[in-house]
């Protein structure tokens, strides 16, 4: 096996071919079943060994005066339940069981809601006169049993490993060599054609896109995060640039938003890092990301920006490697997929991975002349009403 490269990803489930059946998609929000709330006196049990359940029923939003309609509460993130018990010294004590619900901020994903609770386990502890926390956990599928999490530290996921070579490496060796054989033109399609099978599921929610939208301009592995990663003294890549490719994107979620109907199954973090060339030249993939579930355009442009990425240090291989990989994988994509809307929303999405290759904490030994033109490239296809896959070819001239 070829050794990965420094920081590449090791640890990988390993999917069915990409020739055959689409990897099963993980299970979303949509697909768990409801899972009934654990039975108090299980909770009474763990919590406080000795005690005895007398009461358990849960709590209201708000139980305001109908008089008062006008500030009545009428949503939370959670679902309490209050729960009365008789300790084991004879004294009475009320608990209040959380429990979270699925909502469209920032709670759809069954992660966010554990992400919840864990912080409020780390964090009520931090605020003088808070009420305390007991114990922080898990309720098992079926509502027999409570999983206690409050002596946990990190957490931690066992994967298969991907035997093969990182895509990575192929497109470094394209670049160094200037020259792409037979077989990295068929990787490349195959790549496109794997994506286009993977996106031909599609998906319901209109909140689900929205996230997803938000996600890419918005959370901390999206745009925003990417460019408050970046130090103020980036060589062509000073704050006021950053702050006006920002700006840029922000328009284009208003753009994106109404889209719902291009919602389908994606890979979340389709980068040639995350990418397994196995022996028999299929791709192996690893680290599925960001909820599986957003704008096909989100993987396409992940990878392709590689292309463009692995070039700009190597000018003189885009004509004959990396501009030939380029086209086919675009084509490849859109003839497989016949989404040729795809085009128009690709420019938030190829900005959030061009900003991605040009920060330096990912990649430190990028040339400031690589970095503008890849900044550059991304500036004309935000300004642009459509992305015309052609226009790379000026960064190459």
């Amino acid at each position: 096996m070829d050794a990965p490269a420094p920081g590449s990803k090791s640890l990988a489930p390993l999917p069915p071919r990409a020739r055959e059946a689409v990897p099963s998609p993980p299970m979303s929000d949509a697909d768990v079943p409801d899972r009934p709330h654990a039975d108090p006196r299980r909770l009474v049990a763990q919590c406080l060994p000795g005690a005895t359940l007398l009461d358990a029923r849960p709590f209201h939003v708000d139980d305001a005066d109908l008089r008062d309609a006008a500030t009545t509460k009428g949503e939370g993130y959670g679902e309490p339940l209050r729960v009365r018990v008789r300790e084991a010294d004879g004294r009475e004590a009320t608990l209040v069981f959380h429990t979270a619900k699925p909502d469209v901020f920032g709670h759809d994903r069954r992660a966010d809601r554990a992400a919840e609770m864990l912080l409020a386990w780390d964090t009520f502890g931090a605020i003088p006169r808070h009420v305390e926390a007991l114990d922080v956990g898990a309720v098992s599928r079926d509502g027999a049993s409570l999983v206690s999490l409050r002596d946990a530290g990190e957490f931690y996921l066992v994967t298969r490993y991907a035997e093969g070579r990182l895509y990575a490496d192929e497109l470094r060796r394209v670049a160094r060599d200037a020259a792409a054989t037979a077989d990295d033109l068929r990787h490349a399609e195959s790549l496109a054609r794997y994506l286009a099978a993977l996106h031909a599921e599609r998906l319901d929610g209109p909140a689900r896109y929205v996230r997803a939208v938000r996600d890419l301009v918005g959370s901390g592995e999206g745009i925003f995060g990417i460019i408050d990663g970046y130090p103020a003294d980036v060589p062509m890549a000073p704050p006021a640039r950053l702050e006006a490719l920002e700006r840029a994107a922000v328009a284009w979620r208003w753009r994106l938003k109404p889209r719902a109907h291009r919602l389908r199954r994606t890979h979340g973090d389709f980068h040639p890092f995350n990418v397994v060339i196995d022996a028999a030249g299929e791709p192996v993939l690893l680290d599925a990301s960001r909820g599986c579930a957003g704008d096909p355009a989100d993987d396409v442009c992940c990878m392709a920006i590689n292309y463009v990425f692995f070039a700009v240090e190597h000018p003189a291989a885009w004509r004959g490697a990396m501009g030939p990989l380029w086209r086919r994988f675009w084509e490849a994509y859109l003839a497989a997929a016949g989404d040729d809307g795809l085009l128009d929303v690709a420019a938030p999405f190829l900005a959030w991975r061009g900003l991605v290759v040009c920060n330096p904490a990912w990649y430190p030994n990028v040339s400031p002349e690589a970095r503008d033109r890849v900044l550059s490239f991304v500036e004309r296809a935000l300004a642009a009403e459509r992305f015309d896959p052609a226009s790379a070819e000026a960064l190459f001239p």
